[in-house]
């Protein structure tokens, strides 16, 4: 069992499922499987440096309003710290910690230098003006200008967060370091360093990894039946991507609610409905509403949730027909339902591989940023889906290897580049 002695205390999520005890569940499986001996694993299950500042700021009403934003750096031993920064009411300490030991396992998974890190503020941006995101954004960076650098942690956007915010984040270490830093943050705006293809990277992956599961047995995107949870960024950049490859789009859905079609949904008319209607997608025509519960229930080749975590559960798994489900978010299914449907026959593609084509990017932005050479997007599309391909078969050929799940795998070939480099370069002092 893992000791989370040195992994923040604070109040568990009323949710029943911790993200950060499934986070080292994933983590004690790797290591069993591997046979890695405690202390490694002890070292593995803590990050190496949580920060929590304080932010105050004034708000437009001129009334002073004190944040608290966290960063959490759980292991460098491949590289700086990689992780987004999210802006969202229910992040926690424990959120924020799971999810930089899962970015860990993901960069070594894709074979990128990189270790994870993650942060964020709890606030719901959408209660915020500009003027005021952009104080906190510029105050946030200004507190943790000693824990980040291009050789250090390289912040991306998350959820609440976006280029706009990249770019606030990239000018107030400039300024005060004195020079301008592209590679300090990715998922910047094109006209201070940011890279093609970053924007639609993360869906581009799912939709890669979809292919190839696809491919192995024998089938082709054309004409498959996909129902995605979730129409945002990652979701709605899937479902694009899938169309233009010929598959058939039978439900999407938003927090609102979601839509569907047998026929397939005309997902371009799709995306210009939902930007005309400040992102809702209830009431395109020729659609009927569905729950996003019963989203996940539809009959379909391939289900995708793209929205957040602990969406399949004990609860809801025995509902779920899908052939295959690509957990397009972090933590979608609960560590039970994936165990329910890979019982079931169900390919389960993993989150730490399913959703990489975002970190997978923002490495080759970094790798831009500090040369000052920029690709263009064939190069940086033909790149990402290279490291994804060479990927997603390593995981294929660990899970036949040993004959285990193909999240399993994916485990095993991350925390295994991880726990040999840390044996390799030794315990200091």
């Amino acid at each position: 069992m893992i000791s989370k002695s040195l992994i923040p205390l604070e109040p568990a999520s009323p949710a029943h499922i911790c993200p950060l005890d499934q986070a080292c569940s994933y983590l004690e499986a790797a290591a069993k499987e591997l046979n890695l001996n405690q202390g490694l694993l002890e070292i593995l299950s803590h990050p190496r440096k949580v920060v929590t500042v304080s932010i105050p700021v004034k708000l437009d009403d001129g009334e002073i309003q004190v944040l608290a934003g966290h960063r959490v750096q759980h292991c460098d031993v491949l590289g700086p710290y990689k992780g987004g920064i999210r802006y969202h009411q229910a992040v926690t300490l424990r959120e924020v910690s799971a999810l930089a030991m899962l970015m860990t396992w993901k960069c070594a998974l894709l074979g990128i230098p990189y270790g994870g890190g993650k942060g964020g503020i709890p606030i719901d941006p959408k209660r915020y003006s500009i003027g005021e995101l952009e104080r906190i954004s510029r105050r946030y960076i200004s507190e943790l200008i000693k824990d980040i650098g291009p050789s250090v942690d390289i912040p991306a956007p998350d959820m609440g967060t976006s280029a706009r915010e990249m770019a606030w984040m990239m000018d107030t270490y400039s300024v005060n370091v004195g020079h301008a830093v592209p590679g300090v943050v990715t998922g910047k705006p094109l006209s201070i360093g940011g890279s093609l293809g970053r924007e639609m990277a993360t869906g581009r992956g799912v939709m890669i990894i979809v292919r190839e599961a696809l491919a192995d047995q024998g089938k082709s995107l054309a004409g498959v039946r996909v129902a995605i949870q979730g129409f945002g960024n990652v979701g709605g950049a899937a479902a694009e991507l899938l169309y233009e490859a010929g598959a058939k789009i039978i439900a999407v859905s938003t927090g609102a609610g979601g839509i569907f079609s047998e026929v397939g949904l005309d997902i371009p008319a799709l995306k210009i409905y939902a930007a005309e209607n400040h992102k809702s997608i209830v009431g395109f025509p020729q659609s009927v509403a569905i729950s996003n519960a019963d989203l996940l229930a539809l009959p379909c080749d391939v289900l995708i949730p793209a929205a957040l975590e602990n969406q399949i559960a004990e609860e809801n798994v025995n509902r779920v027909q899908a052939q295959i489900v690509a957990e397009a978010a972090n933590g979608p299914l609960t560590l039970e339902a994936s165990l329910s449907l890979e019982g079931r026959g169900v390919i389960v593609l993993p989150d730490i591989l399913a959703n990489a084509g975002g970190v997978v990017v923002s490495y080759l932005e970094w790798v831009q940023g500090l040369s000052y050479v920029f690709w263009d997007e064939e190069r940086v599309n033909r790149e990402m889906e290279h490291l994804m391909v060479q990927a997603y078969h390593r995981v294929i050929q660990q899970s036949k290897k040993r004959q285990i799940s193909l999240r399993l795998a994916a485990y095993t070939l991350g925390v295994g580049r991880v726990a040999q480099a840390l044996t390799d370069r030794g315990l200091y002092p």
